[in-house]
């Protein structure tokens, strides 16, 4: 009976991606806490090679930007004290962005894990509220109404200007990112909160402001009280562990490596116990990995982490801090979870943040997969090994090699499926700037101007999730449109009326055919074309091969499990089965339908049992060829 519950809670998790229903009694649980827009939980997300996919086994692309200032000392976002959070995610959602990463401290979320939450500063967030009628000011006087303006006034107290606690404002936060579209993940910039704490190299060893020793154990109890926190609010996707682990090999135990030990600086070992950790408490949330700085060159025999640099013959290879993954060749993040929801995360920058040497030549995307990206990081995409999202990347617009790396860099996420957040929103990133030129408002909601920097954004513009022809912005959300203007499409919308039409301009132009299988960008019908990267020596080649697609021997009607027919058996069977099972009014099983579901006690009808047995077949419990399956085999 164990395995049945196991696999009860993980189908459990993935509730259905249709409007809040009934749940079927003895199988969902407890009911969802209702959330601002939709309920239904439906959003989460999972990795099949080097794609991630819906519930529903759609593909999807996180197309984002940064937005820092909860890592730092003000404890909320930054530029909020220039403009209205309402007026500022509206601007973000109705320009395509559909993911934001928020940098955050490990030191805030023990805070608020500890009951002892910090208050938002009055430097991090200007936040008024009028009054609706006079109001007492405790001193014998009165606040009469509309005293104060009105400006993100969900982040102040009754009295209109007291600021509330930051734990109460990133709920805030989440659900306004809800409510425009917007989906979110946290990244744990540095131990301790501080606007430089980034600089810092490991996730462990620094103390809080009152003098807690952030340890390896604190750092991911705080990651699974979050988790566990809002495991039912799928507006927060996932948890980037730890920004840029870094430092040099020669600093040895103070720096971040990435081997086969169990040493406490094992940023490989750091990482898959706290994913597990994390999966313990919700399944459904992605874990995004970032690498190292460094990595040992097998340069000479004898060599070891912590032994001096050399001039020549150096033991070490060097990376952008966070972007080296050369190590997950030997040992790749595997959580005794599985790698369904393990995402690869590197940083990438150009040589306006630092000479790297691959800058040091005419280089072009060739040189630079050659001398830098393919065996640094490329590697795990082209190889169909994991899902990437490049989490950080970005820079000044100089008319000349930074802006030319950030072409380069964009096209071949493009072209490669790869996810990613620009760095940043943020006007004040001292070495990159932001997406936003300058931000002013008077004391009303929607009086903000946000001023943004047009080449820049036309420059990341292009690598946003969009439709080929009408350019509309796809969502990650399969309900809520991505913003309010109309350039913006959910994800159902986007696979009901668009990817089979248009499509999008994943993969450098894709349309998909009614099964869901990619077609030649120019809609040829009868043909399937399949790009696959990969590097020989130094030279990396694409080699594309082209198929004829047709009904085939398994897309039978009669095929036992296949629910929606589409000719395989996957999680959508299932979802669908819980769909017309919870909603039957809206969710009508034909009768071939009903046939193909009735897997489990042939003969008794359709029931949860029959989703749980195909649940089980996508988890590689049982086989599509062991059905029927009796009572017996389920319960065993």
């Amino acid at each position: 009976m164990g395995k049945l519950k196991k696999i009860t809670a993980l189908l459990s998790a993935a509730v259905i991606a249709v409007p809040a229903v009934p749940a079927v009694s003895g199988f969902f649980g407890n009911p969802l806490t209702a959330t601002a827009v939709d309920d239904c939980n439906d959003d989460w997300l999972h990795a099949e090679g080097s794609r991630l996919y819906d519930m529903n086994g759609n593909e999807v692309w996180l197309t984002g930007a940064n937005w820092f200032g909860l890592n730092c000392i003000e404890y909320s976002p930054h530029y909020l004290y220039a403009g209205d959070i309402d007026d500022m995610l509206s601007e973000v959602a109705d320009r395509g962005i559909n993911v934001i990463r928020f940098p955050i401290s490990t030191e805030l979320i023990l805070s608020w894990m500890n009951g002892t939450p910090y208050q938002i500063s009055s430097g991090g967030m200007q936040a008024v509220y009028n009054p609706p009628v006079d109001q007492d000011d405790g001193n014998g006087g009165v606040i009469k109404a509309g005293t104060y303006g009105n400006l993100n006034k969900d982040f102040v107290e009754a009295d209109g200007k007291t600021l509330i606690t930051s734990d109460r404002g990133f709920d805030i936060i989440l659900d306004k990112c809800k409510q425009h579209g917007i989906k979110a993940f946290i990244d744990i910039h540095s131990p301790h909160a501080d606007n430089s704490g980034h600089n810092y190299n490991l996730w462990y060893g620094k103390e809080t402001a009152d003098g807690t020793m952030v340890t390896t154990d604190l750092w991911i109890d705080s990651l699974v009280w979050v988790a566990e926190k809002y495991k039912n609010n799928d507006t927060l996707l996932g948890y980037d562990l730890k920004n840029e682990p870094h430092g040099k090999g020669q600093e040895g135990d103070k720096a971040a490596k990435w081997d086969g030990s169990t040493d406490e600086n094992n940023w490989a070992y750091a990482a898959t116990k706290c994913a597990d950790a994390i999966l313990d408490v919700n399944p459904n949330a992605l874990i995004f990995i970032e690498g190292v700085e460094q990595s040992l060159s097998g340069a000479m025999p004898g060599d070891y982490w912590g032994i001096e640099d050399r001039r020549d013959n150096s033991p070490y290879i060097g990376a952008w801090w966070g972007g080296n993954f050369r190590g997950a060749r030997e040992y790749p993040i595997t959580p005794k979870h599985g790698t369904s929801q393990i995402v690869y995360s590197p940083h990438d920058y150009g040589p306006s943040v630092y000479a790297q040497t691959w800058f040091d030549k005419d280089f072009t995307t060739q040189t630079l997969l050659d001398d830098y990206w393919y065996d640094t990081w490329a590697y795990i995409n082209a190889e169909d090994i994991a899902p990437e999202l490049i989490g950080e990347w970005g820079g000044h617009m100089d008319g000349k090699e930074n802006q030319k790396w950030m072409e380069l860099l964009r096209d071949y996420m493009i072209e490669h499926h790869i996810n990613h957040t620009f760095w940043c929103l943020n006007t004040n990133s001292g070495d990159t700037g932001g997406l936003w030129a300058n931000i002013s408002c008077g004391q009303q909601a929607g009086s903000t101007n946000i001023e943004w920097e047009k080449d820049k954004y036309a420059l990341m513009e292009k690598a946003l999730w969009q439709t080929q022809k009408t350019g509309k912005y796809i969502g990650l959300d399969h309900q809520k449109a991505l913003g309010s203007n109309g350039t913006g499409i959910s994800l159902n919308e986007f696979y009901t009326q668009y990817a089979a039409t248009e499509g999008s301009n994943l993969d450098g132009g894709t349309v998909l055919d009614k099964a869901g299988t990619p077609v030649t960008v120019d809609g040829s019908s009868g043909t399937t074309t399949t790009a696959t990267t990969k590097k020989t020596d130094s030279t990396t080649t694409t080699t594309t091969t082209t198929a004829t697609t047709g009904t085939s021997a398994t897309n039978a009607d009669g095929m036992l499990g296949d629910v929606n027919i589409d000719g395989k058996v996957s999680l959508a069977d299932a979802v669908l089965i819980m769909q017309a099972l919870s909603n039957p009014d809206e969710y009508k099983l034909s009768e071939q339908a009903q046939n193909n579901a009735d897997v489990v006690e042939r003969g008794d009808g359709v029931s949860p049992k029959d989703a749980l047995a195909i649940q089980m077949i996508d988890l590689k419990k049982f086989n599509v060829s062991d059905l029927p399956l009796t009572s017996e085999q389920m319960d065993n």
